[in-house]
């Protein structure tokens, strides 16, 4: 685990930075004092149990919820986030779990939706020109932008999603379970594709509740347990460190399977 002098990488002012945030839905606490610091061109994750507060706090951040107390500020100024279009004119850009697509509509329709170009009436070939620059520049494997999204893979599917969350020039994009049910390969072409979101100078929020995923694309995991900030911590932390963080046991399965294993390479025990 990071110590608290190292948890913020020298990158100058953050883009968003949250400081003591809490949220309560009447008597139950669901967010605790969070303090969290997003930087240009870098991944954060964040990971924790369910009931942990990763979802209400990326709802905060996209303005569904809005903290009871704490500051968020913005670039350095404090902003009241108090609805998703307020978090988007900030650059605060959201790909939910359930990515929100129309399946029958095709990829270029799908990427538009809501702010298609048109002067009196569509510009397709406009949409259909920054669809295929914008999936290009991405190195997305899009075999049409005027196939439908049905017809599309998983993997296909998230970088649609993702690639609309930058048709409006983000500062921010959060992606909530980025890699769920997708295969090696799909999940492999994701993971590819937050690296080129990164490389562009974005700061990305990832949530997932895979490791190794994680460990493979982000900067800083940090860790809520409770709706309270437990940990942060870099890839190169250890599963056992993980998981002690995010369950807040010491002793689990992962540490017994670790000392057991010392214990069957030890000489004397072979």
């Amino acid at each position: 685990m990071l110590n608290e002098n190292d948890t913020l990488p020298d990158k100058g002012q953050p883009i968003l930075k949250l400081s003591k945030v809490s949220k309560n839905f009447g008597a139950v606490s669901a967010l605790t004092d969070i303090d969290l610091a997003i930087f240009a061109g870098e991944v954060v994750a964040l990971v924790g149990d369910n009931g942990a507060g990763k979802s209400t706090l990326v709802k905060i951040l996209a303005g569904v919820h809005q903290p009871t107390s704490g500051t968020v500020e913005f670039e350095g100024k404090p902003v009241n986030l108090d609805s998703p279009g307020k978090a988007l004119e900030y650059g605060i850009a959201t790909v939910f779990q359930d990515l929100a697509l129309c399946e029958n509509l095709d990829v270029v329709a799908n990427l538009f939706l809501g702010h298609e170009i048109s002067a009196w009436q569509l510009d397709e070939v406009s949409m259909e020109v920054r669809a295929w620059t914008l999936l290009n520049e991405l190195a997305a494997r899009i075999p049409s932008v005027r196939q439908p999204v049905a017809s599309l893979s998983g993997g296909q599917r998230q970088t649609v999603a993702i690639a609309r969350s930058l048709l409006l020039n983000p500062k921010i994009v959060m992606l909530d379970e980025p890699t769920a049910a997708l295969g090696v390969a799909q999940t492999a072409e994701v993971l590819n594709l937050i690296e080129r979101v990164r490389a562009r100078g974005l700061g990305v929020i990832i949530i997932s509740h895979n490791m190794e995923d994680v460990r493979a694309v982000a900067d800083r995991i940090v860790v809520l347990r409770l709706g309270r900030n437990t940990g942060i911590f870099t890839p190169d932390a250890s599963n056992q460190e993980l998981v002690a963080a995010i369950t807040g046991a010491t002793e689990n399965a992962v540490s017994r399977r670790v000392e057991r294993r010392s214990h069957q390479s030890q000489p004397g025990d072979l």
